[in-house]
Formats: C-alpha cells, sequence, structure tokens
C-alpha cells in the first residue's frame, strides 16, 4: 500500500512484526506489535472517531490477533483517544510508567481545550519503569525512561531485532516538543542521547508521528542532533 493509506505494515521479522496505523486529527501513530502466535501488543490507541475504533477492531478480528495488553509511551490526548473503547473491547491490563496516572486525569480537560470529546479513559493497570520487560511468547521489549516530551515518556526497544516504539521523543529529523505541561528540552535531549543514540545505529525507530526512521538516519540528518 502507498504511505499515505490509512494503514501502513511497518516491519516483520522471524519473531515480531510491527503494524502501524495513522490516526485522529494529530496523525497519531498506534502501532500493533505481534509475534507469531500471534500474541499483540496494542500501543497508544489514538483511535478517535467510530470509523478508526472500527478498522482497528476489524483490523485485529481480520489477522486473528489475541490482544495480551495495551502499552502507553506517554499520557498525551492524541496517545490516548481510544483507549476507554480498546479497553472495553479487549479487557486486558494497561501498562504505563507511574506518573501516566496523572497525566491521565487532566484527558477531559486538555479535550475540551482543543474543541475535542473523549471518553473517561479508564485507570492504569500496571505500573511498569525501566529496567523491565514486556514478553510476547520467547521474544521480549525492554523498557527505556525517556522523559522531556512528557514526564511519564516510556520506549519499547527490541534488541534482538533492533526497533525501537519511540512515542514523541524523536521523530525523522526532528524531536518531541517540549512546550506542553511537564516538558523540559534539556530534559528530553538528555533521554535521546544517553537512551537512544548509542544504540546500534541500524535500529529502526518507530515514533509517534511521521514515518520511521533509524538511529543512523537521524545521527546525520537531524537538525537537533548537530
Amino acid at each position: 500500500m502507498p504511505r499515505n493509506t490509512y494503514f501502513r505494515p511497518q516491519f516483520s521479522a522471524d519473531m515480531l512484526t510491527v503494524d502501524c496505523f495513522t490516526f485522529n486529527p494529530f496523525s497519531e501513530n498506534t502501532y500493533l506489535v505481534y509475534n507469531q502466535a500471534l500474541s499483540c501488543v496494542i500501543i497508544d490507541p489514538g483511535c478517535y472517531t467510530a470509523e478508526e475504533k472500527m478498522r482497528l477492531k476489524e483490523y485485529i478480528a481480520h489477522k486473528k490477533l489475541v490482544p495480551q495488553l495495551i502499552f502507553l509511551t506517554h499520557t498525551h490526548i492524541d496517545h490516548v483517544f481510544g483507549l476507554a473503547e480498546v479497553k472495553k473491547e479487549y479487557k486486558v491490563p494497561i501498562y504505563g510508567h507511574p506518573l501516566a496516572a496523572k497525566g491521565l486525569a487532566t484527558t477531559e480537560l486538555v479535550a475540551k481545550l482543543y474543541g475535542l470529546t473523549v471518553d473517561l479513559p479508564p485507570a492504569i493497570d500496571i505500573f511498569i519503569e525501566e529496567g523491565e520487560k514486556i514478553s510476547l511468547g520467547p521474544s521480549s521489549l525492554d523498557i527505556l525512561f525517556c522523559p522531556g516530551h512528557a514526564p511519564d515518556h516510556l520506549v519499547l526497544y527490541d534488541p534482538q531485532e533492533k526497533f525501537m516504539i519511540v512515542g514523541d521523543v524523536i521523530f525523522q529529523q526532528s524531536i518531541g516538543r517540549t512546550d506542553l505541561p511537564g516538558g523540559n528540552f534539556d530534559t528530553l535531549m538528555d533521554s535521546i542521547h544517553r537512551k537512544i543514540l548509542p544504540l546500534p545505529s541500524e535500529t529502526i525507530l518507530y515514533p509517534g508521528h511521521g514515518p520511521e526512521t533509524t538511529i543512523k538516519e537521524e545521527i546525520t540528518n537531524n537538525p537537533f542532533l548537530k
């Protein structure tokens, strides 16, 4: 499919597959990561309209995926529009950083500021922090804490297949904004330089907005990293 279609297949390997949907007025990327047994993690469910929610549901059913958990890289509103719907549909635990509870508490207020509506998001079920892992069968994803864009920001890293779900920490030739509550430019740059850039240069980065990139491409081309 062309890149500007609603669904973008991103990456497939022997162990894990990463699929991406772009949702809501903020063009947020929602990811499905699943293994060969079809066990699935839903990451940042940003589906906003009824059509978007149905597309995600139909795709999961079509692929016969079995959601195991919902993972939040952070709790900015564009990453949680569909959280209540996805939780209700699949009845799986929501994983997030301990600070994510505070972020979710402001969701309705932020929606009103943007002139949007959102279902009251459910609470985080399982708090998770750096050093822990999320397992899908024999595969596992490392948790890295990368604040700066948001205080509760986590990143998922697969060191075997060399890919990361980086949320809004870093984008293709850009970085996450730091002018929102809890944002801090120096903290964000520290997260990028200490947690992401030292990893293998061929590591694929799947961001919360825009196309995928690699660490090598960003070291070479990202003006914020010069």
